[in-house]
């Protein structure tokens, strides 16, 4: 587990407050970037469809559906959206009902239908139980199936502790403790630790992924670490865990063992 920093106490909390009047004030980490585009395609690519038309398929972590209703779009026979959060489940299923696709949409907070194939998105850094999550999408995942996962900015990303990087690489100076009482300030939710919050923040690092992940049932057929594009050129891999964007990969089930 990585750990945040040593700043803390009341000289913490006064430096926290002073220089993080502007994060309070405004969403970090929004996915703004893809406002006018698929996020789904500018994530895999535009052969990503071909996963999808004529399928069963399931986002993990769907928040507001947006990728659910998109699937559905481009021909999903039906797409499952799951959510821990029901307000958000909500929505979705409204805004499905808007764009005329509710009909092959479903919005839950769990499922036990096998599907063909498994999207996360932006979710591996808030669960708060990563290695669950992996048997759950094996267990949902049909023979043959695909899991595609992309999460980001990881924990050691300059925003990897996205409100609380109230400036570069802050989330790790900060003890977590100084960051949270900040936070209280504006926040009346009563969370004290960083897996508390809306959301949640496992501090998920590239490293910590790849060993979940070779700790699972799934193996892998595409892995990719994406460096921040205004610092490419430094990025190597003693800095990828510091300069990775996002992670992206797709996974397949491994074949089960036969009995002997």
């Amino acid at each position: 587990m990585v750990h945040t920093g040593l700043m803390g106490g009341e000289l913490g909390y006064r430096l926290l407050r002073w220089l993080g009047g502007r994060a309070a004030a405004e969403s970090r980490c929004t996915g703004g970037v893809y406002a006018r585009q698929s996020k789904l395609e500018s994530l895999f690519g535009p052969g990503i469809w071909a996963a999808v038309t004529d399928k069963l398929v399931l986002d993990f972590g769907c928040g507001l559906g947006r990728e659910v209703i998109e699937m559905a779009e481009h021909g999903a026979r039906r797409a499952i959206g799951v959510d821990s959060q029901q307000k958000l489940l909500d929505r979705a299923a409204r805004d499905a009902q808007q764009s005329g696709v509710s009909e092959r949409c479903v919005f839950t907070t769990r499922t036990g239908e096998k599907v063909d194939a498994i999207f996360s998105v932006d979710g591996f850094e808030h669960y708060g139980e990563p290695e669950r999550i992996f048997r759950i999408m094996r267990e949902a995942i049909r023979p043959g199936g695909r899991v595609f996962i992309s999460f980001g900015p990881p924990w050691l990303h300059p925003r990897g502790g996205h409100l609380f990087s109230v400036f570069p690489w802050a989330h790790l100076i900060f003890t977590e403790r100084a960051l949270m009482r900040w936070r209280s300030d504006f926040k009346s939710d009563g969370a004290t630790r960083f897996g508390e919050v809306e959301g949640g923040l496992n501090r998920m690092t590239v490293r910590r992924f790849e060993r979940l992940v070779g700790a699972s049932d799934f193996e892998v057929e595409n892995f990719e670490a994406v460096p921040i594009k205004r610092l490419r050129r430094f990025f190597t891999p003693l800095t990828r865990e510091f300069l990775t964007s996002i992670v992206r990969c797709t996974l397949r089930p491994r074949p089960a063992m036969e009995p002997t």
